[in-house]
């Protein structure tokens, strides 16, 4: 009966930690309480994002003002991205081109792409940006603003999520529940401890004096993870930084199909995870209690009993859901597919370990990535 109880009570208590970060965690200001004179330098890598880069740009320059160069990387793309990026320089001169090197050993593509864009950028702060963002009118200077609300140097914006296909409804909302059911983001912005810096790399304003003063991307060249990564080495040297809920300031469609689902997750997903004991515990931890109460509700109809105390597990979790989805916009239906993505992210945890550890490695945009946790 204890057993039961405690496990009920978690279940809550998990719940009422959603319900704190998702009701306490801020947003940014609606409009700039006034005009920055700083300098911004928009940072894009881009490997073979034809599709997305001309946007990208355009949309920027249009919404914001405020930016002062627009500088890509060609990561070495095989496709028409060149072409896309040269067809906007030509329209506006703030666009500058970065030439690509090769690869050095030890460094991921992604960290070795913003350390040139950051060392040929000229902006008292950098704003790095993914070729598949779109930055909503005014983004720039209410993330100014808020650097110095907070009296922050590093601030992130948790984009809100495009989601058009199926797969994408159902499987991309898992990505927040994730974090948000153990991050407690208000908390963050409080206590400056390294362990509670958090990002996401679609969009991440740095200030340019501190990043050179640190060493930058170069603190996380091996990191397939590196946004969340430079998050807390910036913390670890004693700099202030944050991530708000920028849904209304970014809008990103991270991936369109099952399999840049299955692939994008699969590269992120084991090297979130600096030791090998950690990820098991995650898995454990999602198994039994986000799995396990699904499986035990219809038996409770049989056995009665203390099992009953399982439906007050489901109705936690499925709260929690509904949570998400009421202060994200996602879709209601997909919550009742909860116990289905569980499975689907424990079987792309394993994949991601497997292809890690003894495969060829995570692919990704034509490069194959391996990371070991310790």
């Amino acid at each position: 009966m204890f057993f039961w109880i405690l496990f009920a009570l978690l279940h809550l208590g998990l719940f009422a930690l959603m319900f704190y970060s998702m009701r306490c965690w801020p947003g940014l200001p609606a409009r700039p309480s006034e005009d920055c004179k700083e300098t911004v330098s928009l940072l894009i890598p881009a490997r073979n994002e034809e599709a997305h880069i001309a946007a990208a740009i355009e949309q920027a320059l249009r919404g914001s003002p405020g930016i002062f160069e627009v500088l890509i990387y060609n990561d070495h793309s095989t496709d028409r991205t060149g072409d896309e990026i040269a067809r906007v320089a030509a329209a506006d001169p703030r666009v500058r081109v970065v030439s690509a090197e090769p690869l050095p050993e030890g460094w991921c593509g992604k960290p070795f792409a913003c350390r040139q864009l950051a060392r040929a950028a000229r902006g008292d702060w950098l704003l790095f940006q993914d070729a598949d963002t779109r930055l909503q009118t005014d983004a720039v200077a209410r993330m100014l603003a808020d650097t110095k609300r907070y009296n922050v140097t590093f601030l992130s914006c948790w984009p809100g999520l495009v989601m058009e296909g199926v797969w994408e409804k159902l499987c991309m909302p898992m990505l927040n529940f994730v974090v948000f059911t153990l991050f407690p983001a208000p908390l963050s912005l409080k206590r400056q401890m390294p362990a509670l810096g958090l990002a996401h790399g679609a969009c991440i304003l740095m200030r340019r004096e501190e990043y050179e003063r640190i060493g930058g991307h170069e603190l996380v060249k091996p990191e397939l993870f590196e946004d969340t990564a430079l998050a807390r080495a910036w913390r670890a040297h004693g700099l202030r930084g944050i991530c708000l809920d920028g849904q209304d300031v970014v809008r990103v469609r991270m991936y369109d199909s099952w399999s840049s689902l299955w692939n994008g997750f699969q590269k992120i997903f084991y090297p979130a995870f600096r030791h090998e004991v950690n990820f098991w515990l995650f898995l454990l931890f999602h198994i039994v209690f986000f799995i396990v109460p699904f499986v035990l509700a219809p038996v409770s109809l049989f056995t009665g009993g203390w099992l009953l105390m399982s439906w007050l597990m489901v109705a936690a979790i499925l709260g929690s859901r509904l949570l998400q989805a009421i202060r994200f916009g996602y879709s209601l239906p997909a919550i009742l597919f909860h116990p289905l993505t569980e499975c689907g992210l424990i079987a792309v945890a394993l994949a991601s370990r497997h292809k890690c550890r003894r495969g060829a490695g995570v692919p990704w945009r034509g490069r194959n990535y391996k990371w070991k946790a310790s």
